[in-house]
């Protein structure tokens, strides 16, 4: 019970975060029914309690697999076969590392595939579909919290090599490319009818070198969607002003 506790927190993990502990606060309010659980000694669990009241900053999505693993270390610490002073730094690690993956993978090529998806089923009038497809990768994500939680209970630090065993870097990689593609049919449903080949192309190659202009840093990506909106609004009276000239 203490742990389905552990786990329905952990969806308030974003709810008290601050500038300097970053979600420290979601992650303790998460793992204090657990603790509870595996330290009867009040001196103990005060220790414990200590362990994760400093700086943590991961993924959201990958806090139920994280709060498991504590808790299966804490476990292993009340036992006396985990060192406490090596847990902060093996923490840290895993925190860090699990977060750079979700944020390729689910912040930058499966929440970015669920909206380019979803606003081109809306715009070719697949209402059902596109709610379809909402549905099935919220029931897909709490299955993925789920899952991962219990095998972080059960196996600890274990179950990172079953998470590497996933390939998770190289599938983001893929479903970027698939990202790619749907954001061309997205310039397809908006781009003024009739298509003409070579306005087609110039609106493309501007998309094109906007991005590569984000990815190399030289502008921010509210400033590059603002230039290349700015761009496709004015392109028709700029084709109108060339034809008029020639």
């Amino acid at each position: 019970m203490a742990h389905m506790r552990s786990f329905m927190r952990c969806y308030l993990a974003g709810a008290g975060f601050n500038t300097r502990g970053m979600q420290n606060i979601g992650l303790m309010y998460a793992m204090q029914p657990g603790l509870s659980s595996v330290h009867d000694d009040p001196k103990a669990l005060k220790t414990a309690y200590k362990r994760y009241v400093s700086h943590y900053q991961s993924h959201p999505f990958w806090m139920p697999c994280l709060v498991g693993i504590y808790l299966n270390v804490e476990a292993a610490i009340a036992a006396g076969r985990f060192p406490p002073k090596m847990f902060a730094k093996v923490k840290d690690t895993t925190a860090y590392t699990l977060s750079a993956i979700g944020d390729s993978v689910f912040a930058g090529s499966l929440l970015i595939f669920w909206a380019l998806l979803t606003i081109c089923l809306l715009l070719t009038g697949h209402d059902a579909s596109a709610l379809a497809l909402g549905v099935i990768l919220f029931i897909g994500l709490q299955a993925f919290r789920a899952y991962t939680f219990v095998q972080g209970l059960r196996h600890g630090f274990k179950v990172l090599e079953r998470l590497k065993r996933w390939d998770l870097i190289n599938w983001g990689r893929r479903i970027k490319y698939v990202n790619a593609v749907l954001m061309v049919w997205l310039l397809a449903l908006i781009w003024p009818k009739p298509h003409v080949w070579w306005e087609w192309l110039v609106g493309v190659s501007a998309l094109l070198l906007f991005g590569r202009f984000v990815r190399i840093g030289l502008m921010a990506r509210v400033f590059a969607a603002a230039a290349f909106v700015v761009l496709i609004d004015s392109f028709p009276q700029l084709v109108q002003w060339i034809n008029n000239a020639l």
